[in-house]
């Protein structure tokens, strides 16, 4: 049975789209059947995988959702084996507009996403740094929410909104919807002020925050411009071991919950 996992945070710049492409390119590496969709406008995703959001011949999560092609219509092989891919367009920010009227709008992706579903063992959905419908279409349709925290203060802030949506979402559409943890991003334990959000993270959520830090990292941040996960760009790099651990991670708590 698969398991979709959405990676969301409404603040931008905290490492959501790096999560999602490592963590997919990780799985796939590690043999589970991955599709990783990009539903956000930015594309940032469709790009750190090398795939041009122009070139995409109108084959995107935008004209999925939309009804106009089907799910298996808008996937992409990767560079890397195992790993398919729902690329994004800039059209996506006109799709919460067209969609106000639609029935059932929250159930769009959910529903695109059933004939296809079985297929993998993991899809991972790399949300819009936003609280709008496309975002809802996310949370409804997944599993469990993967949250991605860069140790500032003000990144703790944001959380309480996000928590807000997840508990709309898990009222209103999606009973079942869990948080699947809060991985740590862009951590340096030289700066006094991320050990001190960690420790807030951990006596807040407990067993919730991974173990597994992912540290700031020049690799990592420069892989999207490759358009490569860091496991294709640098196999050595902190980076890369930081997210074949999270990966273990998640597939040990998976395993055995």
């Amino acid at each position: 049975m698969s398991k979709i996992i959405a990676i969301a945070n409404q603040k931008g710049g905290v490492g959501k789209t790096t999560t999602a492409i490592n963590l997919a390119a990780s799985l796939a590496v590690l043999e589970k059947k991955v599709l990783i969709i990009d539903a956000d406008p930015q594309a940032n995703t469709t790009s750190g995988l090398n795939f041009s959001a122009d070139s995409t011949d109108k084959r995107t999560i935008y004209e999925m959702i939309e009804g106009q092609i089907s799910a298996a219509d808008a996937l992409l092989q990767t560079e890397v084996k195992n790993l398919h891919m729902i690329p994004s367009h800039i059209n996506l920010v006109g799709a919460e507009i067209e969609m106000i009227e639609a029935k059932d709008r929250e159930y769009a992706l959910k529903n695109a996403l059933a004939p296809i579903r079985d297929n993998y063992d993991y899809i991972v959905i790399d949300c819009s740094p936003s609280l709008g419908l496309i975002t809802i279409n996310c949370l409804t349709a997944a599993d469990s929410v993967l949250i991605p925290v860069q140790p500032e203060f003000f990144a703790l802030e944001g959380l309480g909104k996000l928590l807000q949506t997840i508990r709309l979402v898990q009222a209103g559409y999606n009973p079942e919807l869990a948080i699947e943890g809060f991985v740590v991003t862009m951590f340096d334990g030289r700066t006094r002020v991320h050990s001190q959000v960690l420790n807030q993270l951990r006596e807040y959520f407990g067993d919730l925050v991974f173990q597994t830090i992912i540290q700031r990292n020049i690799r990592l941040s420069e892989a999207p411009s490759h358009g490569k996960p860091i496991i294709l760009y640098d196999i050595l790099s902190n980076g890369t071991s930081n997210y074949l651990n999270l990966t273990k991670e998640i597939l040990n708590k998976n395993n055995n919950g």
